[in-house]
């Protein structure tokens, strides 16, 4: 047999007849070895075809590759928000606290006279008025030692009256010089004795006549009383034992402490004017906004050097008695000069750790993140100190759906307001 031309070494494969099949050897190496060679002409075949179908593959690969980066470069639409231009007033601002409802008075009441107590007089936890019957303690000893007191006044009378009359007496004697002189200055002098007797006697008739009243424990003070410590039959000490408490409901205290600070500010908004008074306005942990309104009566006097506050008292008024002693309170005081200042709604800020911030959307219609320093409440908005300036358009509602600065947002313009719920009153 002759070899390929250009391939001496190589032989035809063997012609296969029509209906005769000749397997493959089962490896290449047996095949070479029985001279069944594979023609270049089928190797350069079968090249071209895995040539092309790697291309295939290859051009089916980079078009799924760009229709998913396609796909990918869409993103999610923009979100929907709605954005507030910021408000820039003349405000002055709230400063807010905490603080504690307390009653202006508080009286403990304890027994005057000791004894056992014969009756309680009040409904527990009923409100009372001044004077109003609360307890009452036996009378009788003290019945009995007013009637002893009274028959001593009327003995001591009666010794008085004849000493007058001896002296009387001995007065127109001595003038007659039939009694001695020392007789007459004896008479004279039982007869002041007489008068002073009567007179301690009267104190003593007072003091038992006071006594017998203090068996009726009575309030001092208009207000709320509170449970009976002593019930009927049980012995109270004067003095000592607590029968019960009667605290004031209106008007009402509240104490709250402000820092270093705002009392430096509050010292520099009142100089130069004659008489200061600060609106308070207060919140109890239930209610929505401010909506008790008072005034600042006592500021301490000095600044507790372990926490850099001062106390400051305000009192408000309680008509419908829901201001309770003991009950916590959310305080806004005003205070400062008018300022200017840049104001936002509360719900448009948020926070990251110790920093606050908002959206701000721009002309590209991106939410972009704006750090702040915030203030205190006036008209019902946040003052923001530092990070905004007029003309910014904050994301009020819907920023929930802001994930990442620079988000793609749709915006609908809306004025900035106070919430509904808020009590604030215009600055002035």
């Amino acid at each position: 047999m002759k070899g390929i031309e250009g391939y001496p070494d190589l032989q035809p494969l063997p012609r296969i007849r029509p209906g005769i099949h000749r397997p493959f050897s089962s490896s290449p190496r047996k095949a070479l070895m029985k001279g069944s060679i594979i023609p270049a002409a089928a190797l350069s075949s079968a090249f071209a075809a895995l040539t092309l179908a790697a291309a295939i593959g290859l051009a089916l690969a980079s078009s799924g590759c760009t229709s998913k980066a396609a796909e990918n470069a869409g993103g999610p639409p923009p979100a929907q928000v709605s954005v507030a231009p910021v408000v820039v007033q003349t405000v002055r601002q709230w400063d807010e606290y905490t603080g504690r409802i307390a009653a202006i008075d508080n009286v403990e009441l304890r027994p005057r006279v000791s004894g056992y107590v014969e009756r309680v007089a009040f409904r527990e936890g009923q409100e009372v008025k001044k004077g109003d019957l609360l307890f009452v303690i036996d009378r009788r000893t003290y019945e009995a030692q007013l009637a002893q007191a009274q028959a001593q006044l009327e003995r001591a009378r009666s010794d008085a009256q004849l000493a007058r009359a001896q002296n009387a007496r001995a007065q127109t004697l001595i003038e007659a010089k039939a009694i001695s002189r020392e007789e007459f200055e004896a008479r004279h002098a039982a007869s002041s004795s007489g008068d002073a007797a009567v007179r301690a006697a009267e104190a003593a008739v007072a003091a038992a006549r006071l006594n017998l009243q203090f068996t009726e424990i009575r309030s001092p003070i208009d207000g709320h009383a509170g449970r009976a410590l002593v019930t009927a039959g049980n012995l109270a000490q004067a003095d000592s034992t607590l029968l019960t408490t009667v605290v004031s409901i209106d008007p009402v205290h509240v104490y709250f402490e402000t820092d270093e600070q705002s009392f430096l500010r509050y010292q520099q908004d009142e100089r130069g004017r004659s008489e200061v008074s600060y609106p308070v306005r207060v919140g109890l942990a239930s209610e929505d906004g401010f909506p008790h309104e008072g005034r600042v009566d006592f500021v301490d006097n000095q600044v507790d050097s372990g926490t850099g506050t001062v106390r400051v008292r305000a009192v408000l008024a309680n008509p419908d008695r829901l201001l309770t002693p003991g009950l916590f309170a959310r305080v806004q005081l005003q205070g400062g000069a008018p300022h200017t200042a840049a104001l936002v709604d509360d719900k448009a800020i948020l926070t990251d750790q110790d920093r606050k911030y908002v959206y701000v959307v721009g002309a590209d219609h991106t939410a972009q993140r704006r750090d702040i320093r915030t203030g205190g409440d006036a008209n019902g908005l946040r003052i923001v100190t530092d990070g905004l300036k007029p003309g910014d358009r904050v994301v009020v509602d819907g920023v929930q759906k802001v994930f990442f600065p620079g988000m793609p947002v749709k915006e609908t313009q809306v004025p900035m307001q106070a919430p509904k719920a808020s009590t604030a009153v215009a600055a002035r």
